[in-house]
């Protein structure tokens, strides 16, 4: 049986039958936050219907058509990741995942998918990807986000959920947009996955502070907290020969709260598809592609481009320091 480090005590392995009443307890824990948008929690309630969803993802992987894997951290099953179809005649499988909140925050979803999806295009040759996911489901769009995914559209009324029925978004990644696993590595350094989910944390944290889908407000006072106070933000988006636009911290978040909140701009999203982060020390430097969408003026739009990141460590942890971007 294998096991894939996921982070210092955090680990993915096959969940199998055996694991029932493992499984079982963890779905007793993670009922409130999982059972509102996929029926685990109804599918598995006591020992014998917990030992059935496993067998029945047992009996698809010997006819390679689905498979299952657990998260467990520190030791305690706390989530887990699986291809709910994988058909390789197609080139086409679909990655799902679900979590417990003694699991959030860690980036330990996202992990475990880039190596199920690295295995699909890497070792099965598949072509592309999905993810699909209830409208609403924020936490799940944003790891297809995170994982370079495109939305494709939305399956009106798709599915029916107690009583329901449910808007369903499919999201996917193609095997020539996936970055190879060369090309993701890193410089390693002492302590470097640690200081590497923190800068990962704050890039994070920016991007989703402008955020305002489904009625969502952003959170432009998250720039703040990420950034140090004396700041500089660049804009390089003018195209050849054009100067660029330099910003404080205030002049960058007020137009920008001002057009998120007013109703020029919404359903505004922006999410990082590659990255590669340098750690020397106290400063880093983080080189990432983004896309962006949103609807402007009452018109959608789509778009993407290119940020340079520097952090420092400060007295009370790292921030950035400076950044500037280009659209492409």
């Amino acid at each position: 049986m294998f096991t894939l480090p996921l982070g210092d005590t955090a680990r993915l392995r096959p969940l199998e039958p055996w694991h029932a009443p493992e499984f079982l307890a963890h779905i007793d824990r993670a009922r409130p936050h999982v059972d509102p948008w996929i029926p685990w929690a109804t599918f598995s309630t006591d020992r014998a219907s917990a030992t059935a969803v496993l067998q029945r993802y047992a009996d698809k992987q010997t006819q390679d058509a689905a498979r299952i894997y657990g998260i467990w951290l520190d030791g305690t099953l706390v989530g887990g990741v699986m291809f709910t179809r994988f058909d390789s005649a197609s080139g086409v499988c679909e990655v799902g995942c679900w979590l417990e909140a003694a699991g959030e925050g860690r980036g330990l979803v996202t992990r475990a998918c880039k190596a199920l999806i690295d295995w699909a295009f890497a070792e099965r040759g598949m072509s592309r990807v999905e993810w699909w996911v209830a409208a609403g489901n924020a936490r799940s769009v944003e790891v297809a986000r995170r994982l370079g995914m495109t939305r494709d559209g939305v399956l009106r009324k798709h599915t029916e959920y107690r009583g329901e029925r449910r808007d369903i978004e499919v999201w996917s990644v193609l095997s020539e947009e996936w970055p190879s696993q060369e090309a993701e590595a890193e410089p390693a350094a002492e302590g470097s996955s640690d200081v590497k989910a923190e800068l990962d944390r704050l890039m994070h944290a920016f991007l989703g502070a402008f955020t305002n889908t489904g009625g969502s407000r952003p959170n432009l006072d998250a720039v703040r907290e990420v950034f140090i106070p004396q700041a500089t933000i660049i804009a390089n988006t003018g195209g050849v020969g054009a100067e660029p636009v330099v910003y404080d911290l205030d002049s960058f978040i007020g137009p920008r709260e001002k057009m998120l909140t007013d109703g020029t701009l919404t359903e505004f999203s922006e999410w990082e598809v590659a990255e590669r982060t340098e750690v020397l020390g106290s400063v880093a430097h983080r080189s990432s592609e983004y896309r962006k969408s949103g609807i402007r003026d009452g018109e959608r739009f789509e778009g993407s481009g290119r940020k340079t990141v520097q952090f420092v460590r400060t007295p009370t942890g790292w921030r950035m320091s400076s950044m500037a971007w280009e659209d492409m």
